[in-house]
């Protein structure tokens, strides 16, 4: 599919802010008083921003509100609200931290549990399309639930924990390349049953239209392998080796301001390849697998 940066970036950043949002309402770093207040704004900044960037994808972003209404069978819609109810919850459990010192636990935790909710669902929007088998898969939310909680440990610097989930998550993004490599074969779908003809071997002999279209610029786009295992080993190197090897060395603010760094780069190296190299099978319909 065509990788479109509004949802390349609000992905990756609502990721990284929901799982930071995660580690806080979990008590992780123990922070209260004005301290509370930079992790929360940094958190609040990465989610919200994620959130606005996801609707300049919109053709009208005025009816983005709508969404909110088809929530018995959208996950969109469940996104939308799963968001809301998170932002609410965890900026009363940050007031109380805040502004009274108090640790409100049972709202922290219903807020982490909000946090991770929210990125599963996330996920789902990608994972429920029987249209693009290397997503429809139990690893992709998986994937999305594993770079939410190894970075945001990683911005909420708990370090015993981040290190051992980068390498989770590490390994979770390769099983999910790997098997995704093959998810349009496996899918059972083919020129054949994209055109309806079923009488023998089907080959396209002249495009379907004589120019461009929605689909051919949305849902069709190819990769070379070359150049996806070259993004692939910088999305490993910047998202998973480079921070764990900072984390591993003797703490300082600059090692742990470059961890942060590369692992943002890394993310989006890696989303920029979900969304590229995701095969909807529309374009066997036209020819292009």
């Amino acid at each position: 599919m065509h990788p479109a940066r509004s949802v390349i970036l609000f992905t990756t950043l609502s990721g990284l802010g929901f799982g930071l949002l995660a580690w806080l309402g979990m008590g992780l770093p123990a922070v209260t008083g004005w301290s509370t207040l930079v992790f929360f704004a940094l958190a609040y900044l990465l989610a919200a921003g994620g959130l606005i960037a996801s609707t300049f994808h919109l053709g009208r972003p005025e009816r983005g509100l709508k969404a909110f209404s088809q929530w018995r069978t959208s996950w969109l819609s469940r996104e939308a609200w799963c968001s809301v109810a998170t932002l609410l919850v965890m900026a009363l459990y940050g007031a109380g931290l805040v502004f009274l010192e108090s640790r409100w636990s049972v709202l922290g935790w219903v807020g982490a549990v909000l946090s991770l909710l929210t990125v599963f669902t996330t996920s789902m929007i990608y994972t429920q399309l029987r249209s693009v088998p290397r997503w429809h898969m139990a690893l992709t939310p998986a994937l999305f639930l594993g770079l939410a909680l190894a970075g945001g440990g990683l911005l909420a610097g708990q370090v015993r924990f981040a290190l051992p989930l980068l390498l989770l998550a590490g390994g979770i993004q390769i099983a999910h390349w790997l098997r995704g490599d093959g998810a349009l074969g496996r899918s059972g779908t083919t020129m054949a049953s994209a055109t309806g003809l079923t009488g023998g071997p089907v080959r396209a002999f002249e495009p379907p239209h004589t120019g461009p279209n929605y689909l051919l610029h949305e849902m069709v786009h190819v990769v070379g392998r070359k150049h996806a295992t070259r993004l692939r080993v910088i999305a490993i190197l910047l998202m998973v080796l480079v921070p764990a090897g900072c984390l591993a060395l003797p703490f300082s603010h600059s090692l742990a301001a470059l961890a942060v760094l590369s692992h943002l780069l890394g993310v989006l190296a890696a989303r920029w390849l979900f969304f590229a190299e995701a095969e909807h099978v529309v374009g066997l319909y036209y020819g292009k697998r």
